[in-house]
């Protein structure tokens, strides 16, 4: 249906949303009282439970073992018989995982050829290509052993008056580095923190260590080292300690800034885009209103030959066949669903499952399983084909839409998104997630009004507008494409603004 149809005040005809032909479950909007009267594609339900904004009621009988469908697609089966007008949840739909007969690509889908007239930003091209949207000093530590040093050196340059071109002095702390598997962890974790150190909207950086660490800050100097000239590399036990550490970085960083402060924003196409998308505190409304919204936005960009990011793994589990629908060829395709499997591998080894995703929070906004968040997450990357899916931090070096293997915890899924390239994220929330990254700017689209009124502080946008009738899904997206070109030219976010700077690399091994 046309959510701008649904008027704003409840009636029985638009007080439930039924998102597509084949559910046998619609959407409350608005809170259902036991008794009240529905009007669903002209069948007349009476609601036989309350049911919250947000959550499922039958408007068909459901047999016992028989599939419960919503976007089309199955999201789990009837523990018991399900009259219309019951609330569908937890309390009587199973999970289970399904099996999928893949539909893999038979031939190539090239890159489109760019359109002539591209918008474009205001901001700082780098030597390799790539642009900034930020202009920052980073002091990133090797290990948590100079993380709180990291930090010292980051604050002490609070109080001081930086140029107009300098966004700040940011540290990266973090509790890994050491106690290592030496492998595939090792290398997770190198290749986070260089593309932290390379990221384009670091003008220039300290790679800061003890000096006894697994990960030694060698790893990332040398001539042959991304923005070698940029780097500066330091230990404390080099240094004389924390205090000496913290001088000399602080003589460094001081000479890094002029050299910043010359850099200035410049037009930029918009072609230069790298978009992640990330949603948290997710809720029913999720897949109805900002992750669509923001799948147009992400349509628009890949049309200018710009690129959009969708992470977390463990939230496609469940749409990984319509993903595959969309891969570019069939090795785009392996490679995404590699991801999927190494990750139930990951999972079974601590005798987990991909349904332990779903928070608390998520099943009260009337989320029931992983398979129903997954298919509204997936909306996020909106209708183009997939050209290329790639491991947690790799570098992001494909226009159009890109699919990145993270967990979908957001720190993160946020910290590989940053490290891969990503210049701005999008991140959708329904119950309110407050999450930023150090150098990177977050908008918060906010999935339901509720939410974004009693969180204003921390919301860019609000998608609620379009189960409220008042917008278009279109209109959003619109909204949302206008707001990252902003956002790439220097707006703040409310994540700026309230100092958001969460960074978490993922640690995949054991500790030693």
């Amino acid at each position: 249906m046309e959510l701008l149809e649904i008027a704003k005040l409840p009636t029985e005809e638009n007080s439930a949303i039924h998102l597509n032909p084949l559910d046998n479950v619609a959407i409350a909007r608005v809170p259902l009282a036991a008794g009240m009267k529905l009007r669903v594609d002209g069948v007349a339900i009476t609601v036989l439970d309350a049911v919250p904004a947000g959550h499922k009621v039958a408007v068909a009988r459901i047999q016992p073992g028989e599939m419960v469908h919503r976007y089309g697609q199955a999201i789990g089966r009837a523990k018991l018989a399900i009259e219309p007008g019951r609330h569908v949840h937890t309390h009587n739909i199973s999970f289970e995982e399904l099996t999928f007969a893949y539909e893999f690509p038979q031939g190539e889908i090239p890159y489109p050829a760019l359109p002539k007239n591209v918008p474009t930003f205001r901001g700082y091209l780098r030597e390799d290509g790539r642009a900034g949207t930020r202009n920052y000093i980073a002091v990133v530590a090797a290990s948590n052993c100079a993380a709180h040093t990291a930090e010292l050196i980051a604050a002490s340059f609070d109080d001081e008056k930086l140029p107009p071109n300098v966004d700040g002095v940011v540290a990266f702390p973090h509790g890994e580095g050491c106690g290592h598997t030496i492998g595939p962890d090792t290398e997770q974790l190198r290749r986070t923190l260089a593309g932290v150190l390379a990221h384009p909207n670091v003008s220039a950086a300290i790679i800061l260590g003890l000096g006894c660490e697994v990960n030694q800050i060698d790893h990332y100097l040398g001539p042959n080292a991304p923005r070698s000239s940029r780097l500066v590399g330091m230990t404390l036990q080099g240094s004389g300690g924390t205090r000496g550490a913290l001088e000399a970085a602080r003589r460094e960083i001081h000479s890094l800034i002029e050299s910043a402060a010359g850099e200035e924003r410049t037009e930029i196409p918009a072609s230069k885009i790298v978009l992640g998308l990330n949603c948290g505190g997710s809720d029913s409304f999720s897949g109805i209103t900002a992750n669509p919204a923001l799948g147009i936005c992400c349509d628009m960009l890949a049309r200018i030959g710009a690129t959009a990011v969708l992470a977390e793994t463990t939230e496609c589990f469940g749409a990984e066949h319509l993903l595959v629908r969309r891969a570019r060829n069939r090795k785009v395709a392996e490679r995404f669903l590699s991801f999927i499997t190494s990750y139930k591998k990951y999972l079974d080894r601590f005798g987990g499952s991909f349904n332990d995703n779903p928070s608390p929070g998520n099943k009260d906004g009337g989320l029931t399983n992983i398979l129903e968040k997954s298919l509204g997450a997936a909306a996020k990357a909106g209708s183009t084909p997939m050209m290329d899916a790639v491991d947690y931090a790799e570098r992001i070096t494909s226009p159009g839409f890109v699919f990145m293997n993270t967990p979908g915890y957001d720190p993160v899924s946020l910290t590989g998104l940053a490290a891969g390239g990503c210049n701005l994220i999008a991140f959708t929330t329904g119950r309110g997630s407050a999450i930023g990254f150090p150098t990177i700017p977050v908008i918060k689209i906010a999935t339901n009004s509720n939410t974004y009124r009693r969180m204003r502080d921390n919301m860019d946008i609000n998608a609620g507008v379009i189960a409220e009738g008042e917008e278009s899904l279109e209109a959003v997206g619109r909204q949302i494409f206008d707001t990252v070109l902003r956002v790439a030219s220097g707006e703040k976010t409310c994540a700026e603004r309230l100092g958001h700077k969460e960074f978490v690399p993922w640690r995949i091994g054991p500790v030693l």
